[in-house]
């Protein structure tokens, strides 16, 4: 943390620095709309190569979404941290072009455990799947300061 850094501003250098080295993220074309400290909103149009067998969006990368979501939350104190589980809930089927929104917050913490619950919606903001994950912090600063 540099000195004289708020919150806000540790949670935005911690995610850009995450995203920066996040391939799988980026190769999908998913966006950072939104970082505060514990949350993150993140976007990704879904494109025709991303449909399965009924011409929905795949649920691997709705999940894809909700998890980079959720590594960008709870990685956004400096802490490295991983997902030790998490589930998903599918709601309603997606179609190519439309525009996804993964808004994860983190709703408790324990030590080096959190909880993070994510909300991926349509442009009309239909629920389109949730999803929880539990994280652990396993030790190290995301931006590599005081190691």
């Amino acid at each position: 943390m540099e000195a004289g850094d708020t919150a806000q501003q540790l949670a935005e250098r911690c995610v850009a620095a995450m995203l920066e080295r996040d391939p799988a993220s980026n190769g999908l074309g998913m966006r950072l709309l939104r970082v505060a400290p514990g949350e993150a909103d993140l976007s990704m149009q879904v494109a025709p190569h991303m449909l399965n067998g009924h011409r929905n969006c795949h649920g691997g990368f709705i999940f894809t979404l909700a998890d980079s979501a959720f590594a960008c939350a709870c990685n956004s104190f400096d802490r490295i941290t991983v997902g030790q589980s998490c589930t998903i809930h599918y709601i309603r089927p997606v179609m190519a072009g439309t525009v996804l929104t993964a808004r994860a917050r983190r709703v408790a913490e324990a030590g080096r455990s959190g909880i993070y619950d994510v909300l991926v919606v349509d442009e009309q903001e239909q629920a389109v799947a949730t999803f929880r994950g539990q994280s652990r912090t396993v030790g190290g600063s995301m931006l590599g300061e005081g190691e």
